[in-house]
């Protein structure tokens, strides 16, 4: 590390939503504090496990029709821990010249972006260390600008984050959301998956307590709530279901899971 360089407090005393992500989906970059709080969420919901993996399969899937739709652009906000399949892998597997911006606040993300990076030689693949708190901070990146062409369609891609930035009497989520959407250019879509208190209001309740004593926010959303996300943009089929609801590989794999066990809405929207 150069004089430079400034140093990065990583705070692995303290639970951080990405690295509980990680440690949900059997990954390795994950510390006590975090394995302790996804102790605590599988104390009261023990499905959580197969939640987490529920929703990266989504994510695959929506990805994976998107490429083959023709899409050449991702622009993935709250990353998190590379864990392989990652989405540029599905991407530029089906259409090898795609370009794919990862974004991320949490600077254990940052150690790990190499592996983000090794995408295919006719692609493009790049991080940014940004807080979807302030898409401004994203929208006028060099990165991104560097990464994406702004004038063609993108995908916009938030899978399990806007639950964790909280409204506090304003409608902080769906600003944030809209100013990302009024960036983008017609033909883009937006792939977003956000946990609900609807199919288990009572489970739901804890979960936010244990983040929230772990220093962590979350506000989980209603169907309606969520819906209001891709206000003004064609919902496409089968519109808004529960993620392992959202065009399975095969009709019986969502029947092989409960809605309290997925606990996410998902839902894929081209804008006009």
């Amino acid at each position: 590390m150069s004089d430079t360089e400034p140093v990065v407090d990583l705070r692995l005393d303290r639970a951080h939503s990405s690295r509980i992500y990680d440690y949900m989906l059997g990954g390795k970059t994950n510390f006590l504090a975090d394995r302790m709080a996804a102790g605590s969420v599988l104390s009261v919901f023990p499905a959580a496990l197969a939640a987490a993996r529920i929703n990266r399969e989504f994510m695959h899937r929506a990805t994976r029709f998107l490429a083959e739709s023709g899409m050449r652009q991702y622009l993935d906000i709250g990353t998190g821990i590379p864990t392989p399949p990652n989405l540029h892998d599905i991407a530029q597997g089906i259409v090898p010249d795609a370009r794919v911006l990862y974004t991320d606040n949490d600077p254990i993300v940052l150690a790990h972006a190499a592996a983000l990076l090794r995408g295919t030689p006719e692609g493009r693949t790049a991080y940014l260390q940004a807080d979807v708190n302030d898409p401004a901070s994203i929208l006028e990146s060099p990165r991104l600008l560097d990464t994406l062409d702004l004038g063609r369609p993108v995908v916009l891609s938030l899978n399990a984050l806007m639950h964790f930035v909280t409204d506090d009497g304003r409608d902080h989520a769906h600003t944030i959301v809209e100013t990302l959407k009024d960036a983008l250019p017609s033909g883009s879509v937006l792939a977003m998956t956000h946990a609900t208190p609807d199919v288990d209001p009572e489970v739901m309740r804890k979960i936010i307590n244990i983040y929230r004593d772990a220093g962590t926010a979350l506000q989980f959303r209603s169907r309606a709530e969520f819906l209001r996300f891709f206000d003004g943009w064609e919902l496409l089929e089968p519109g808004i279901t529960l993620s392992h609801q959202w065009r399975p590989d095969h009709p019986e794999d969502a029947t092989h899971v409960t809605d309290a066990e997925a606990g996410c809405y998902a839902g894929v929207a081209r804008k006009p």
